[in-house]
């Protein structure tokens, strides 16, 4: 296409995690027709603040070794059925943290090497469909393009029915300096149970930069979110009984706060005929861990294998969730959700009673089914059972 044009190949409507990594993953992907694709790329943000983290397992290096912040062989586990640590064996698997800034900052830095790319800082308001393009919406103009990558989660709604689960992950997260050095940088708190439990799920998770710096994040599964000043109260309370840290002898130098969405509700995936949604607007958080960045990266891959093959079919169609995972996360967010069994016994049966490994391959929907039915031996079956029923009538309600 003529870059005089007034409509382009690609829009990307948002420049977050999933917007930048398929855009990342476009341009190294065997695509031949990448340096003439005219390319525009909408945010209102400047993308300049360590606005959030992700964490995430891994086996080997990933595209984005370069910019890991932290990273962890070794994971701890407190569970609900006793105080005592357990060490989690998750060979062959690592768990690693990228700050949002060092990932914006690389993804910048590679566009600023490629002409064909337009970016634009605005906001977008709407998308619609034309016969041969969609038209991207913003408060300063609007756009036209023959495919649309959008990733902005409220433009276009998952298709939400009463007899669906909607339960959030919030957190609040302390990073935090300590004066004494207490923390093993080596290690990692991937959950304790030790904190209060409630009619929801609650845990801490602890992630140490150096022996004396930590991220400390409480965290709740729950239909609601809880006044602000709950979570700081948790926290205060962690790190004193926990940790050992009385006001006074650590100082918050940052703080973080998010939002997730727990559903098990559809997500679009092709709204519009020239439009694709993409990221947590995709349904690409994990509906019963609220885990996302590997799951974009793997989407983003295979998005872009796709544009290398001159016979690909939809890619809407081509991303279908596989129905056994979908019935698992169902199956899970209903036992949550109906509190058939408390959430903080859940997962202590699932990392108490099978390798870390296989969990994490579960999760990543790598497993197999006979790897499914070992760990369903491990979970409360009448509440699983119950969950199954829950969730199957529900699928028939629809």
């Amino acid at each position: 296409m003529d870059k005089s044009s007034s409509a382009f190949d690609l829009v990307f409507a948002g420049a977050g995690c999933a917007g930048l990594s398929l855009l990342w993953h476009l341009g190294h992907a065997d695509w031949a027709e990448w340096p003439n694709q005219h390319i525009l790329l909408i945010d209102p943000a400047a993308k300049t603040q360590n606005d959030r983290t992700w964490c995430f397992w891994e086996a080997g290096a990933g595209p984005f070794e370069a910019i890991v912040h932290r990273q962890w062989s070794q994971l701890d586990f407190y569970g609900a059925h006793d105080s005592q640590l357990q060490a989690l064996d998750i060979a062959p698997y690592a768990y690693k943290m990228i700050r949002g800034l060092d990932f914006y900052r690389h993804i910048g830095a590679w566009l600023a090497t490629q002409p064909n790319v337009t970016l634009v800082q605005d906001e977008v308001l709407a998308i619609s469909d034309n016969t041969e393009t969609s038209v991207v919406v913003t408060r300063r103009g609007e756009y036209a393009g023959k495919l649309i990558f959008n990733s902005i989660p409220h433009l276009f709604e998952p298709l939400a029915k009463p007899q669906h689960i909607r339960l959030l992950q919030h957190f609040c997260g302390w990073f935090i300096r300590s004066q004494q050095p207490i923390f093993d940088p080596t290690r990692a708190t991937l959950m304790d149970f030790r904190v209060p439990q409630s009619t929801d799920t609650r845990f801490v998770y602890t992630m140490p930069f150096d022996a004396q710096r930590a991220l400390v994040e409480f965290t709740v599964f729950s239909r609601a979110l809880l006044p602000h000043a709950d979570y700081d109260a948790a926290l205060q309370a962690y790190l004193t009984t926990h940790l050992g840290l009385a006001d006074g002898t650590y100082a918050i130098e940052d703080t973080e706060f998010g939002v997730i969405p727990m559903t098990d509700a559809p997500f679009v995936r092709q709204p519009m005929p020239h439009v694709v949604n993409i990221g947590s607007a995709g349904g690409r958080t994990k509906a019963s861990t609220g885990y996302t960045f590997q799951r974009i990266q793997h989407d983003s891959q295979h998005i872009a294998a796709q544009f290398a093959k001159p016979t690909a079919q939809s890619l809407a169609q081509s991303l279908r969730e596989p129905m056994r995972a979908r019935a698992m996360d169902g199956i899970l967010l209903n036992v949550l959700d109906k509190q058939r069994y408390p959430g903080h016994r859940v997962f202590s049966d699932l990392f108490q009673r099978n390798p870390a490994s296989l969990i994490f391959k579960f999760l990543d929907e790598q497993s197999s089914l006979s790897d499914d039915l070992r760990i369903m031996t491990t979970v409360n079956l009448p509440a699983f059972i119950k969950g199954a029923v829950g969730w199957g009538a529900s699928v028939l309600r629809l």
